[in-house]
């Protein structure tokens, strides 16, 4: 039945048509609607993932065939457009800046379910002019939420998959401008599911938009307010040991039975109602000034199990696997290769495989060890804990565009955005429990104890009993600001056209601290001092036309970017401190390209280098190496990205279109960055700016950006004639590398691990000359490999409207082998006195593996 469903869909399917152009007036009336396979294709994976990177980035050009098409051609792979960071990419609304102001990225999630109010949108590459920004390097989207611009009518869309949601409705009504002035638009949909493609995940969202428009003469004001309030469960990654054990390559370990019921523990509550107000003032046919209002309060909660003084309850602990009984890995480690240690694994490996409840979390165990200890007035030994990421964001934004006559062109804009970020842990549920303690139980030992002021997650309320709902463990809101001007003149003459744009920015930031922790008492409550940054930057494009269809293309551009302020504090949770040696970061950037057209063939190559330094990254983990939380902060980076990249179309027929898209690339770190990480348990700063036993430092040149593949191509196969669509595409992914982990490579655990490796032979550190064996240090990397995608769809014109249906289908051939992300285990393979351990963390690393065959039925109605 299988290979019969698989022949079938071979039959009839094909990739999403390309984006249309989408284009607008001065005022923003709507022209030409985007093709919905593209939207339709990449929202299944856009923003459904918040606990991963979202790593898929909308590019899009007029004029260039990779750009046009890699946004959802690769989205499977979860794509990043040059390995870029989302935070490059920059999103607006209405001319107003959309990305978050404390990570630079833009939650694709904020938009969801709107798909057809997001269609609507001008693009603008990295070295493109547009009216809306100096744009970002890893391009820019401008989103048009006015009503006027919206397709007049009715348009209903229902869909069925078998992703992260199963059902999807969709209803949208515009009314158009009227004769009057007004134009208004509403839209309503939602998805759900039971039962997503993972087992254990579920999914229940809403999704809401309404917009007034009023055009007085020369002016319109129009008011546009959404939303999408949203439940879902969370996949959790694995190692392929898990996998293997589970015959499953979606094993999902958050997720168990409860009173024969299933229940995820990771649950995501995610609502950020938004509205905007833009004034458009035309002051004549040459000459406009948008200015736009913006307010957005986001709630954003994810839940995790915890435990307290006790075992650690997840199925996937390493203890837990049966290859930390018995060393599978290496034959030299004689203390896990006898026959007990195979016994014990074993054992392992048959409860493993006995029953699916066995690899599952044991909710009824845990209810019934915290009722136990409430009965003898104990603390909850297993609870589950929520973190809230809470963002009030007010902007600003006004943007004067005039042609100066039918060659030149200059456009001027301001922006200005203030942002409170509210970080807080509550206890969502006791689990059976009667209470819980605010004390930091990580910190009890010999030297502390549960008494000890330092073991007091706050001073100001001492041995606080917390109970559902309540505050703990830390809560601090970040008060950020931002402000920027810009200004870009493009200009054409004869063969040639260039836009030069630059722009001037502000930002500061501080920490205003709700508890006053024992491990910093003084520097924790209250707010810290401000950090202050000015950047800005400049960029230059140009196109220079040879003739014949030869176009030459030239950007370059160089900027100083302000850091995060997620990466901006060494501790967050603990203390006001902020990173060591924080910068701007400098960014140096360009690319070369040559376009060539005739009546059968459109080509685009490209070649491109970027260069940042004063790059900087943080990172929170837990290491029970330490049992303690480890806040890592990585300063003074290097970084390079350079590729190139190629796509052509070869018209065959009127019809019929060969496409073939690729790129290959690079994004790596080119130095041993500066390091500074503090524990949780001491509050004591280690690394490159320390001394005597607090001196450290990070092997981490060479690391490359993970989640997304550095070499992609694709060749596809495109038929359009009397209603129907019918594509089909092949994609291979390559280089696909998973995040690193920097606790592995601290110098001082490098050296640790040449000390216990010299035992068996296997020295990592060159004894001679102190220099890492090649290799030794390798980043892990995930399989990569071909993914057939297609769909298949067709138009029908009614009497009264049109009727649209199509089928995509991604991954026909059920390759369950490409690996979409992962990262590697922040723990050492031997024990703090140096033993060496059974379990190889750094053969095991944590990894998602791209879904099998999936795919998505659209039936919309227009009238």
């Amino acid at each position: 039945m299988q290979k019969k469903l698989k022949l079938a869909v071979l039959a009839m399917c094909c990739a999403p048509s390309a984006f249309a152009q989408t284009q607008t007036d001065s005022i923003g009336y709507h022209s030409e609607a985007a093709s919905e396979a593209a939207f339709t294709f990449t929202e299944a994976q856009l923003g459904e993932d918040d606990d991963m990177t979202q790593n898929v980035t909308i590019v899009n050009s007029n004029s260039d065939i990779y750009a046009s098409q890699v946004g959802y051609l690769f989205s499977p792979a979860r794509f990043r457009y040059r390995a870029f960071d989302q935070k490059y990419n920059e999103v607006y609304l209405n001319g107003l800046q959309l990305n978050d102001m404390e990570s630079g990225q833009f939650r694709y999630s904020q938009v969801g379910g709107l798909n057809n109010m997001t269609r609507n949108q001008e693009f603008a590459l990295p070295f493109e002019g547009n009216n809306f920004t100096m744009s970002g390097m890893g391009g820019s989207n401008n989103y048009n939420f006015r009503p006027s611009a919206m397709p007049v009518g009715h348009r209903m869309t229902l869909s069925g998959a078998n992703r992260n949601y199963t059902l999807r409705g969709m209803y949208t009504y515009s009314t158009g401008l009227s004769e009057k002035g007004w134009a208004f638009t509403g839209g309503v949909s939602y998805r759900w599911a039971r039962n997503g493609y993972v087992e254990g995940t579920f999914y229940n969202s809403l999704s809401y938009f309404l917009a007034v428009q009023k055009v007085m003469g020369k002016h319109s004001l129009s008011l546009s307010t959404w939303g999408n309030p949203t439940e879902r469960s969370t996949q959790g990654a694995g190692t392929d040991e898990m996998y293997w054990l589970a015959n499953n390559r979606y094993y999902n370990p958050y997720w168990g039975y409860q009173n024969g019921k299933k229940r995820n523990s990771r649950v995501v509550n995610d609502y950020a109602p938004s509205a905007i107000l833009t004034w458009d003032w035309n002051f004549n046919e040459n000459s406009k000034l948008t200015t736009s209002f913006f307010g957005k309060y986001s709630m954003y909660k994810s839940t995790k199990l915890n435990y307290n003084n006790s075992d650690n309850p997840h199925p996937n602990y390493w203890k837990n696997m049966p290859s930390s009984y018995y060393d599978v890995w290496n034959s030299e480690n004689s203390a896990y290769r006898t026959e007990q240690a195979y016994e014990d694994w074993l054992t392992s490996y048959n409860y493993w495989r006995a029953s699916k409840a066995n690899r599952q979390i044991n909710w009824d165990r845990l209810y019934y060890s915290n009722k136990n200890a409430a009965a003898q007035g104990g603390d909850a030994m297993y609870y589950i804990q929520a973190k809230h990421n809470d963002n009030l964001m007010l902007s600003f934004a006004s943007t004067f565009n005039h042609q100066i006559d039918k060659d030149k062109k200059v456009n001027v804009g301001v922006l200005a955005a203030t942002n409170k970020a509210m970080h807080y842990q509550t206890m969502d549920d006791l689990l059976g429990a009667t209470q819980f303690h605010n004390i930091n139980t990580y910190l009890i030992s010999d030297k502390y104890t549960a008494t000890s002021p330092e073991a007091q997650y706050d001073l100001n309320h001492p041995n606080a009993v917390v109970k559902e709902g309540d505050r703990f463990c830390y809560d601090y809101n970040l008060l950020i600001n931002k402000g920027k001007v810009w200004s870009s003149y493009t200009e054409n003459f004869g063969w040639a056209n260039y836009t030069i744009a630059a722009k001037l920015g502000y930002t500061s930031f501080q920490r205003d601290g709700k508890m006053r922790n024992g491990l910093a008492a003084d520097n924790s409550f209250g707010k810290s001092k401000r950090a202050e940054f000015v950047d800005g930057g400049f960029k230059f494009g140009s196109n220079l036309t040879l003739g014949r269809g030869n176009v030459l293309s030239l950007g370059v551009g160089y900027e100083h970017r302000a850091p995060e302020a997620r990466a901006a504090f060494m501790s967050p949770e603990i203390n006001n401190d902020f990173v060591q040696g924080l910068k701007n970061e400098r960014i140096f950037s360009t690319e070369l390209g040559y376009m060539y057209e005739n009546s059968w063939l459109h080509l685009n190559v490209k070649g491109y280098y970027s260069r940042m330094t004063n790059v900087s990254d943080w990172q929170n983990f837990y290491n029970d190496d330490s049992n303690s939380f480890i806040y890592v902060s990585m300063t003074d980076m290097n970084k390079s990205y350079y590729g190139a990249e190629l796509g052509a179309k070869f018209k065959l027929a009127s019809f019929l279109d060969i496409k073939l898209i690729g790129t290959i690339s690079e994004a790596k770190i080119t130095n041993n960055s500066k390091l500074c990480y503090m524990k949780s348990t001491d509050a004591t700063l280690y690394g490159t700016a320390q001394t005597g036993d607090n001196y450290d430092y990070i092997h981490n040149k060479g690391m490359r950006d993970s989640g997304t593949p550095l070499t992609a191509l694709s060749l596809g196969v495109s038929y359009h004639q009397k209603g129907w669509f019918i594509d089909l595409n092949c994609n291979y992914y390559d280089r696909i590398y998973l995040s690193y982990s920097p606790n592995y490579r601290f110098h001082k655990n490098v050296v640790n691990r040449n000390d216990v490796m010299k035992a068996f032979g296997q020295p990592i550190i060159n004894d001679v000359t102190g220099e890492i064996v090649s290799g030794a240090l390798d980043q892990a990397k995930g399989h990569g490999g071909f993914m057939l995608d297609g769909s298949i769809g067709r138009s029908i014109y009614l009497k009264h409207g049109s009727l649209s249906i199509n089928l995509m289908v991604q991954n026909i051939l059920n390759n369950r082998d490409i690996v979409t992300g992962g990262y590697e285990q922040s723990r050492s393979g031997y024990t703090q006195s140096l033993n060496v351990r059974g379990y190889s963390f750094e053969k095991n690393p944590f990894k998602f593996y791209a879904l099998g065959t999936n795919g998505m039925l659209n039936i919309t109605y227009k009238f």
